[in-house]
């Protein structure tokens, strides 16, 4: 079981995250925390609200984070995934991928979510589905995305 929640790929956006830090200048940002697990995360990122054709893009993105593997590896994940994505993409990538940890619908575009598939192990560990859910979640909240 902990082979399928801690691959190789959580293990080294863990050890090694990616955008990790403080943004400044950051246009959103929210915080959320786990207290049953005591995970918090913070995300933050730039939005360019200027692109009226393209719609508003995510134009750099960072997170702090203390807490399990599985919490700061999705962090890092999805700061890599949403830099340089429109809010609607940004909240398309947060909906497929809830869909997929919950199990609800795991199978639908799960190409679309590349290295966030790492995160299939949850889908059977029921506490741990919050964990990897967290920065998605924070993210959410930081641009406002009903959720």
């Amino acid at each position: 079981m902990t082979d399928t929640l801690y691959n190789a790929l959580i293990v080294e956006h863990d050890r090694e995250p990616r955008n990790e830090g403080p943004l400044p200048g950051a246009t959103h940002s929210a915080t959320i925390d786990n207290p049953m697990c005591g995970d918090i995360v913070t995300m933050r990122v730039i939005v360019d609200g200027q692109r009226v054709v393209d719609g508003q893009r995510v134009i750099d993105a960072k997170f702090e984070a203390r807490g399990c593997a599985l919490c700061r590896a999705a962090a890092s994940l999805l700061t890599l995934r949403v830099i340089g994505q429109t809010v609607d993409e940004v909240d398309a990538v947060i909906d497929t991928f809830e869909g997929f940890v919950m199990g609800s619908d795991a199978d639908r575009r799960t190409a679309e979510l590349g290295d966030l598939v790492a995160f299939r192990g949850v889908q059977s560990v029921r506490s741990r589905r919050t964990c990897a859910m967290l920065p998605f979640r924070a993210l959410a909240k930081a641009l406002l995305v009903e959720r």
